[in-house]
């Protein structure tokens, strides 16, 4: 008897061996594959370098560097490397004012106001909620600012005081890094003290991020990559912009990827803050008419393959950041790279569809066009496009960028490329309460997408063109 027992557990420990073996070969295959598609996709980008962080069901898959941190003196990119956070840095921002909610310092429906006296008299409806979700109305001085120019934490508030309102304070969604400046201004005062020191004491430190930081151009930095943008096929450094800019709270963070793995962890078992702050931070925003809009407090709130995916990107001098959590596979996908031209999404997707093809972003194809009228807007505004002839009237709450820099670009193509052929409705959504339309459209030999945003009264509120 005793003999057969012996056996019988030999053959149990043998096979949960064998089991153990065939999981651990498995998962080597999948992080190979993940590494292949990493080094084919950093070429085909021709992104410098990168630190990439895949975190599955509880168990970090990978951690890792990729090309070089810094061209100069040909040091490579490790888990240790540092990267700007980009707008990923907004998450850190918005704990930051929660933490000042909890210690009782402010309300999420306190007038902005209260903290910045002599505010136009327009800010009053504005309330922290409104800063944290884009909803105050308040543009977006990204692209206008002179950001060679030092600017104090009054002189921030000013150039933004003087900026008119887009729109009524909840009336709709617009991202705004202003709104992010102005709510690392109002951390820095009512906790007196820069709100980088509250992120290190009361988020980094408590959450394991041993080298997350604020950006110093002052301080040695070990670790510190450089910022690259490529000019055709020549690597040059990142633009220079004034001190000041890298000390704001719309994205002006240091992280390595280390960092990011265990704020993922963080994240996932909802520490550092109350339930209740969690569920504010990751829940969308109600614009005055009732609609959704997916974004909470410093994260987009979307769904992919009928499950929550929540995410957030940043670019910033010659970097880019993604961060992502695919909530029903328990997945975590974080891409930082040194190039201002990387595609940090496009790593994601790739290394989400490896790990469960469910995850894979849905292909274009053709859908029932019920909406003729909304094509033929587009057609027509392409025309318009170009001839020269677009009329700023049709537009509404765009980046002044699209017609004074991107219009004329799509100019040329359609003028180099001829006429485009007809468009096919490939996807519709609303968003808040906006149409978002997507048309495939043949122009000269190549396809292209083509997407636009309508306002309820039915003016232009995005629109853009690109190779798929």
């Amino acid at each position: 008897m005793y003999g057969r027992s012996s056996s019988f557990l030999r053959s149990v420990v043998l096979w949960m061996g064998l089991l153990a073996a065939g999981a651990a070969s498995a998962k080597d295959t999948l992080v190979a594959r993940i590494e292949a598609f990493i080094r084919a996709e950093q070429q085909r980008q021709g992104v410098v370098g990168l630190a990439v962080g895949v975190v599955h069901k509880g168990k970090v898959v990978l951690a890792k560097g990729y090309g070089s941190a810094n061209l100069e003196h040909n040091v490579p990119v490790t888990a240790d490397t540092l990267f700007q956070s980009g707008s990923v840095g907004k998450q850190f921002t918005a704990m930051a004012v929660m933490a000042q909610v909890e210690a009782g310092r402010l309300s999420l429906s306190d007038s902005i106001t209260k903290f910045f006296p002599g505010a136009p008299a327009g800010w009053a409806p504005i309330t922290v909620r409104h800063l944290l979700t884009h909803t105050s109305g308040i543009p977006d001085l990204e692209g206008e600012i002179d950001e060679r120019k030092d600017y104090t934490d009054e002189d921030f508030v000013r150039y933004i005081a003087a900026l008119p309102l887009e729109f009524t304070p909840g009336e709709r969604w617009n991202y705004s890094n202003s709104g992010y400046v102005l709510l690392g201004i109002l951390v820095n005062r009512v906790a007196g003290k820069f709100y980088g020191e509250v992120l290190a004491e009361q988020v980094f430190r408590p959450a394991g991020m041993k080298t997350a930081r604020g950006i110093s151009e002052d301080d040695i930095v070990p670790h510190r990559s450089s910022g690259y943008r490529r000019e055709g096929d020549v690597v040059k450094h990142q633009a220079w912009v004034s001190p000041s800019l890298n000390t704001t709270g719309d994205g002006s963070l240091y992280f390595s990827v280390k960092d990011m793995v265990a704020w993922d962890a963080a994240v996932e078992r909802r520490a550092l803050l109350r339930e209740e702050s969690w569920r504010e931070i990751l829940s969308p925003v109600k614009l005055n008419s009732g609609s959704l809009q997916p974004y909470g407090f410093g994260w987009e709130v979307l769904t992919r393959a009928g499950q929550p995916l929540h995410r957030h990107s940043g670019a910033w001098q010659g970097f880019r950041s993604a961060y992502a959590r695919f909530i029903g596979e328990r997945l975590s996908i974080i891409v930082l790279a040194n190039t201002a031209q990387a595609s940090t999404s496009r790593f994601v997707e790739g290394i989400a569809a490896l790990v469960n093809p469910a995850l894979a972003m849905p292909s274009l194809a053709p859908i029932p066009d019920t909406e003729p009228e909304v094509a033929a807007q587009v057609v027509k505004l392409m025309e318009q496009v170009r001839d020269g002839t677009v009329d700023p009237a049709r537009f509404a709450y765009v980046p002044k960028g699209l017609l004074r820099e991107r219009f004329p670009l799509y100019r040329e193509l359609l003028r180099k490329l001829g006429a485009p052929g007809p468009l096919v409705l490939v996807n519709r959504e609303v968003r808040g309460d906006d149409r978002l339309y997507q048309y495939q459209v043949r122009v000269g030999e190549g396809t292209y997408l083509l997407s636009m945003g309508l306002i309820p009264d039915g003016r232009v509120s995005f629109f853009d063109v690109r190779a798929p």
